[in-house]
């Protein structure tokens, strides 16, 4: 339901704003909060990630991400750290939207530090979303994201957020995703080198 009412939000929208040229080849630096109901746990992170775009349609991505968090559960922190990389496929769909989809690699690491062991896993990832351009300057995105970690099991995720462009080469942007055992709030930079 969350998800069609997302879609037919950003449909309704896109006659009102202005013609828009999506970038995918950047660079993002971020710095957020990320809560871990499974471990009671909480705290805050960096991330890098970036995109480059082989064609018109077509673009390659990664991305790392670190958070120390701390859990009532453990004694210390936790360090969790998550790295992808992918590809995707980008098609627009008026002057205003893009659809995206993207398949990728998935990595995590979850260390409790000494006497707490630690858990990592590998999967693969499918997500699909939107990129709307509200005005010349504000772009809002919507996402599903699913994972698929083999031992540490599957998550499905809600991402949205949105990008105020500064000059034609930076725009900050504020970011959530959330799922049923994670809820991450990231602020961060992003560089275009396309544009």
């Amino acid at each position: 339901m969350l998800r069609s009412s997302l879609v037919i939000l950003v449909l309704a929208l896109s006659a009102s704003a202005s013609a828009q040229n999506f970038d995918y080849t950047y660079l993002t630096l971020g710095y957020g909060n990320t809560d871990f109901d499974a471990l009671d746990a909480d705290g805050n992170g960096f991330s890098l990630g970036g995109s480059y775009a082989f064609t018109d349609k077509i673009h390659g991505f990664a991305g790392y991400e670190n958070a120390d968090l701390d859990s009532s559960f453990l004694v210390g922190s936790v360090d969790a750290t998550r790295i992808n990389a992918g590809v995707g496929y980008n098609t627009t769909m008026s002057d205003k939207l893009d659809l995206f989809a993207r398949l990728s690699y998935e990595y995590v690491d979850l260390d409790g530090g000494a006497g707490n062991g630690s858990v990592d896993d590998s999967g693969l990832g499918f997500g699909v979303g939107l990129r709307y351009a509200a005005s010349p300057q504000l772009e809002l995105d919507a996402g599903i994201n699913y994972v698929d970690y083999g031992d540490l099991g599957d998550d499905t995720s809600l991402e949205v957020g949105g990008l105020y462009d500064f000059t034609d080469s930076f725009s900050l942007g504020l970011v959530v995703e959330t799922s049923d055992d994670i809820t991450a709030i990231t602020l961060g930079g992003r560089f275009y080198f396309g544009k």
